[in-house]
């Protein structure tokens, strides 16, 4: 296709491979065929696609009828009950709402809740950042961090003069359809390195070095899933000089803030070393992890500028991107959120709480850890407390993770990927064994 190509035509191409790719394709025994209920219906040529490779583990988990059985793909944080938690200052926030009989259910612009938008700058680029108070940000509420990272690509597809965006690998494995299907060529660079289990951040920066001036760059801010592997302060700084030096654009996901250290400012270093360059940036924000709010769908795009004038110019096309898309966003969410941030108490109990879950992910790991190691397991496993945030990489292959589902009936993605906040102390010991028998067994 041509450069000259509309970025809807690029869209439209894009659909079209994801639809004829034989990766999507139907899966093993799932016939293509029309059967004869299906007959009359004009939709008798759709065939059954296959689960999502994350999703999917969760329905197989609720099929399973065993006892023993231990869902660890799952991307929310769980109690030591192994139950969902709503924050008790969630809570407090809705009652206030509900208290609140002035509130109306009328649709918010299209742009989203006002003060949600402010209050979500300032907690992802501190109260003080210099781009806030010289107007040169502009944040817009979203679907959470997937609706925020696809209003962004689409807006850079549109007005971007560079249409590739690359991504780490491995990554997050939504990331690669959220951008394609918004217009962007994906590409990706060098993330982790299987045999340290850590990062490859020679191959990062020469991957990064070699990428065409102006390319847009994804940046996990903290706690990179799936791997839980972060650049230290002085390899983020390396980055930032190189991509400035490139003219890369970055374009952060921020969906653990808070989350991953159990400090929210030392979880946004990383943005906050760009922005603090006066240099342009996106990023793409979810309270999904960080205040339990995973079903409301709570997220926002911030896009800082060069000048206050270009931020809203931005914010005008992001409009444009945002109305035929979903109109305007949900109140409820966003309303809780802006209670939790605009007051100080209220504030200051999230804290606490954020930071509880945190440290509870952190003894989960350093338990896991001691398990192994009491049982002699084979290899080096210290990447387990080296690495951060809700997900480990563990080094299990998809030989190893399917023994392990179907002896032990622990479920996870085929990538070895665990969520560690889907154990606790009852589970460890199960989950080691699991892990030691596989490692043992399977090659």
């Amino acid at each position: 296709m041509s450069s000259s190509s509309s970025p809807s035509d690029r869209r439209l191409s894009a659909l079209a491979r994801h639809l004829s790719s034989p990766a999507e394709s139907p899966v093993a025994g799932v016939s293509a065929s029309i059967t004869s209920s299906d007959v009359g219906s004009v939709f008798s040529h759709v065939v059954r696609a296959p689960e999502d490779p994350i999703l999917g583990v969760t329905v197989a988990y609720n099929k399973d009828p065993s006892p023993v059985k231990l869902n660890l793909g799952v991307g929310a944080y769980r109690t030591e009950e192994g139950k969902p938690l709503v924050l008790n200052v969630v809570r407090k926030a809705e009652q206030q709402l509900v208290n609140d009989r002035s509130r109306v259910k009328e649709y918010l612009p299209i742009v989203g809740l006002a003060e949600f938008n402010k209050l979500s700058a300032k907690l992802i680029f501190g109260a003080d950042s210099p781009a806030i108070q010289s107007n040169r940000v502009t944040t817009v509420q979203c679907l959470s961090g997937t609706g925020s990272l696809r209003v962004g690509g689409e807006f850079l597809a549109r007005h971007y003069h560079q249409q590739i965006i690359y991504i780490p690998l491995p990554t997050w494995g939504n990331h690669p359809k959220v951008f394609t299907l918004a217009g962007l060529s994906v590409k990706t660079y060098r993330y982790y390195d299987p045999a340290t289990r850590g990062l490859d951040f020679k191959g990062l920066m020469e991957d990064l070095g070699s990428a065409p001036s102006g390319a847009v760059v994804l940046l996990h801010a903290c706690a990179h899933n799936p791997t839980g592997v972060d650049p230290s302060l002085q390899q983020w700084e390396q980055i930032r000089q190189l991509m400035r030096s490139k003219k890369l654009l970055p374009f952060f996901d921020s969906a653990y803030q808070g989350f991953a250290s159990g400090s929210l400012d030392k979880d946004a270093q990383s943005v906050r070393i760009f922005v603090a360059d006066g240099g342009e940036c996106l990023v793409a924000q979810s309270y999904a992890k960080n205040m339990g709010l995973y079903g409301e769908r709570v997220g926002a795009l911030s896009i800082v500028c060069k000048t206050a004038d270009v931020a809203g110019k931005v914010e005008s096309q992001l409009k444009l991107v945002i109305r035929p898309m979903y109109s305007n966003p949900p109140i409820h969410g966003a309303s809780i959120v802006a209670a939790i941030l605009r007051d100080r108490n209220l504030y200051n109990e999230w804290t606490i709480e954020l930071k509880a879950m945190a440290d509870r992910i952190i003894s989960m790991r350093h338990q896991l850890s001691d398990a192994l190691r009491a049982r002699g397991t084979p290899g080096d496993w210290s990447h387990i407390i080296k690495q951060i945030g809700m997900f480990t990489f563990t080094g299990l292959n998809a030989k190893q993770v399917a023994f392990m589902t179907k002896e032990y009936h622990i479920y996870m993605t085929a990538d070895g990927r665990i969520s560690m906040a889907g154990l606790s102390s009852r589970t460890v010991p199960h989950l080691a064994d699991a892990i030691h028998a596989a490692v043992t067994r399977v090659v």
